[in-house]
């Protein structure tokens, strides 16, 4: 039993929970450990009508119905779909618990559920995020956003940032820094020996040599140029509105978006449902769900366990392949 995943079922009032109890009906790959509330996923799963069997830390399976907690409590009782900012806690201590058992060796990846940013905010913590909050709390400065859906996989040069400041955020430094950890995990942890990344523009046309935006002339093609002299095989600025069509992107095994509303609305309309949001970057393995917590379907029953079985498989995948690496 070497590979453990760790899945935080992330905001109580939201469907985590259910995807959680709804994974415990399965037989399941991987050998998996809940860091959650005990008594908030029985509840759940009283209200679906589903058994559930949970079974202590140091008791880990693979068995239909049973699941291994390891328990951290909510401040105070959870009403499905009602959110309560006392419990905002109580999410960052789920976090941290299963942060530190990956760094730690405990488990082998972590698998993320849904949080709910504003209820932290309204607690008086800043949260933009699960991807700004694990690189805090890993102690590292840089970390990319990637997310896959089948065969298709799009990082981001810049996340959970207005609009507005997307331009001032693409430094030649950081998309640099961006493309050498998008460069280096696909071949670690994806097994592509010489990956071919794509790497949109930031403007319509890619600036139309320069009359809709300097960004691709100053920051964007001298950073491809840089490193494709360095040997990495990096294509662009190309104008996204063309670079995401099937004959372009199977040109390459990974794209680079310049902001998230220019890569992810693409994505999430080929695989939503069924994709998964990588942290690249990290000393730990992290994916996650690829969407939010549907307050209006918890305890609904309705809810799709699919992106996290999803997060599952391909945690699961990245470890193996990040194994290899290390051979």
């Amino acid at each position: 039993m070497s590979t453990v995943l760790a899945i935080t079922a992330g905001e109580p009032a939201g469907i985590g929970p259910d995807l959680v109890v709804q994974l415990a009906q399965l037989e399941r790959s991987a050998y998996i450990q809940v860091i959650a509330d005990p008594e908030v996923l029985q509840q759940r799963a009283s209200l679906l009508g589903l058994p559930l069997t949970l079974l202590n830390e140091r008791e880990i399976t693979r068995s239909a119905g049973h699941l291994s907690v390891h328990p951290i409590s909510v401040a105070t009782s959870v009403v499905p779909g009602e959110l309560n900012k006392q419990n905002a806690k109580y999410v960052l201590e789920t976090l941290n618990a299963a942060i530190q058992g990956c760094l730690d060796g405990q488990y082998s990846a972590l698998v993320t559920g849904p949080v709910q940013k504003s209820v932290i905010n309204d607690a008086g913590v800043p949260f933009t995020g699960h991807t700004e909050y694990l690189a805090a709390a890993c102690k590292v400065q840089h970390v990319v956003m990637l997310l896959v859906a089948n065969n298709l996989r799009v990082a981001l040069a810049t996340v959970h940032i207005p609009l507005a400041e997307v331009s001032e955020n693409i430094t030649s430094e950081g998309l640099t820094r961006t493309l050498h950890i998008l460069h280096a995990a696909m071949i670690k942890q994806f097994g592509i020996t010489s990956p071919r990344i794509l790497v949109t523009g930031l403007n319509p046309h890619a600036g139309e040599s320069g009359y809709l935006g300097r960004e691709e002339i100053d920051v964007i093609h001298p950073v491809c140029e840089a490193l494709m002299q360095q040997g990495m095989n990096v294509v662009g600025p190309l104008p996204a509105d063309t670079l995401f069509t099937p004959a372009v992107l199977e040109q390459g095994d990974v794209v680079l978006a310049m902001y998230h509303d220019q890569g992810l609305p693409v994505l999430k309309h080929q695989g939503f449902g069924k994709a998964v949001n990588i942290t690249l970057g990290l000393p730990i393995i992290r994916t996650s769900v690829d969407h939010g917590t549907a307050l209006d379907l918890a305890g609904t029953g309705q809810a799709n366990v699919g992106s996290l079985n999803a997060a599952m498989a391909l945690a699961q995948e990245l470890v193996i392949h990040a194994s290899q690496s290390q051979a």
